[in-house]
């Protein structure tokens, strides 16, 4: 039973080490950090200039990886990967990273996105004589390189296969002796540069910079491959056209941590800023203002902070629950998010509530949630949601539902207020989330259906 169902289930995370003879620890450190971003399966490849090692298990990163493993994977190059599947899907043998060899020796490959015309390409090289073992877009990538490199280097041939390849993504290349990164053209996922004293490192996220103690450089920019060897860090942009950019909103609204800097901006900041400028757009008559923790915490401090409403935990998050491999029967009513999340029953009993969180999905969790507040004793109930209404699936590397399973694609506003019991409910606005970001370039296409890159191609994974 997976918990979250009604949220747009996380991204994978990557994470690169050069120049370090810890670089196995130090990108198994960073996957920790990244461990939000997939939770069901973990990988790490290292080189040490002659041979290319790796770990790849189901589970999390701490229960994966241990001491004895870890010492197995020597070498001053690696790549790590969590993995969360884009289409609902597990099977192990789609984790990452993907190692072959390829016409200049052993390469790995970890990859966070989806392309948009993999499934075109994928039926060309298997006509071609491409042999494929797993379904993730990370092997289509690879058989690319692979052909592109038979009569080009190794920057040449990723310059090809970005060039030929459709879609979002970042993504980290191992060779022997080299770390590359690479960003799609809108920069539409995450990926950030960092440097140690004796190396440099590339992470989906900054946060994981600072738990190794890192300085963070830059993102890496829209379109751009970094190549990172014993001469230093070079920078290519294959792309003849620069593109729009359009950097994932979501990230900014639930997936990344909020000590996380994505895109420019703190994450923490924006959040706030996105909860005060939805108590000025839908106030509230409310006595107290509750998170739906952990995500909607921040930007439920911007809403006290602005409304002027005490903010108080009144939900308190299990945080130790992952899958349960029982379910009671229905005489334990909601359990699914019931063992996630408790009422405070002294904070909520006869008060007017606030809730404030982050999206409404399918709606289902939110109905659970406002039933709770009710049994616990809630005079009134008045949902607060920090991004618009959630109308249609993403293709560009996040599991979501079909757009007739999104609540806010077939209902109404009231429609939605009303299947989910709450008194009132009110969303930011597209204009107000955006003026919190200080700019327009993001996609929202889960919003509005703009999508930056066509979809029509989409069959992908991962």
């Amino acid at each position: 039973m997976i918990l979250n169902s009604d949220k747009y289930s996380d991204e994978c995370a990557v994470a690169g080490i050069y120049g370090n003879h810890e670089a196995a620890n130090l990108v198994y450190l960073c996957l920790y950090a990244l461990q939000h971003r997939g939770q069901q399966g973990t990988g790490i490849a290292v080189s040490d200039g002659e041979t290319i090692r790796a770990e790849k298990h189901e589970g999390l990163v701490a229960d994966v990886y241990t001491r004895k493993k870890l010492k197995k994977l020597t070498g001053k190059v690696a790549i790590g990967h969590n993995r969360y599947p884009t289409d609902g899907n597990f099977a192990s043998s789609n984790l990452q990273p993907i190692v072959a060899e390829l016409p200049i020796g052993q390469c790995a490959l970890a990859y966070n996105g989806s392309l948009i015309n993999a499934f075109e390409i994928r039926g060309e090289l298997i006509r071609e004589g491409a042999i494929f073992s797993t379904g993730t877009d990370a092997e289509t990538i690879m058989h690319l390189a692979a052909k592109k490199l038979k009569n080009k280097d190794i920057v040449s041939a990723l310059s090809e296969v970005m060039n030929v390849v459709t879609g979002a993504y970042s993504m980290v290349f191992m060779t022997g002796s080299t770390l590359i990164g690479m960003r799609d053209p809108n920069g539409v996922r995450p990926l950030a540069l960092g440097m140690m004293r004796d190396g440099y490192v590339l992470v989906s996220e900054t946060v994981a910079l600072d738990l190794i103690d890192t300085t963070f450089i830059r993102e890496i920019e829209p379109g751009e491959m970094v190549v990172i060897d014993a001469t230093g860090i070079k920078s290519y942009f294959p792309f003849k056209e620069k593109r729009n950019p359009s950097p994932c909103v979501f990230e900014h609204v639930y997936f990344a941590r909020p000590d996380s800097m994505m895109f420019g901006q703190s994450v923490y900041q924006v959040r706030k800023a996105f909860g005060r400028i939805l108590a000025k757009e839908h106030p509230a008559q409310a006595d107290v203002v509750i998170p739906v923790p952990d995500s909607g915490i921040t930007a439920t401090m911007g809403f006290s902070e602005e409304s002027g409403i005490p903010m108080e935990m009144g939900l308190i998050r299990n945080h130790y629950v992952g899958r349960t491999f029982i379910e009671p029967t229905q005489s334990i009513r909601d359990f699914g998010v019931r063992i996630k999340l408790n009422p405070v029953k002294s904070v909520i009993k006869g008060k007017r509530i606030a809730v404030v969180d982050d999206s409404i999905v399918r709606g289902t969790t939110s109905r659970k949630i406002v039933k709770m507040l009710r049994d616990a004793g809630a005079a009134e109930i008045h949902m607060r949601i920090s991004s618009p209404p959630t109308m249609f699936p993403c293709y560009y590397g996040i599991d979501t539902p079909t757009r007739r399973e999104l609540i806010s694609n077939t209902h109404s506003e009231e429609e939605v207020r009303k299947y989910i019991g709450a008194d009132s409910l009110g969303y930011i606005s597209l204009d107000g989330m955006l003026s919190a970001l200080n700019s327009k370039h993001f996609c929202h296409a889960c919003f509005t259906g703009e999508y930056p890159i066509d979809p029509a191609l989409m069959v992908g994974d991962d």
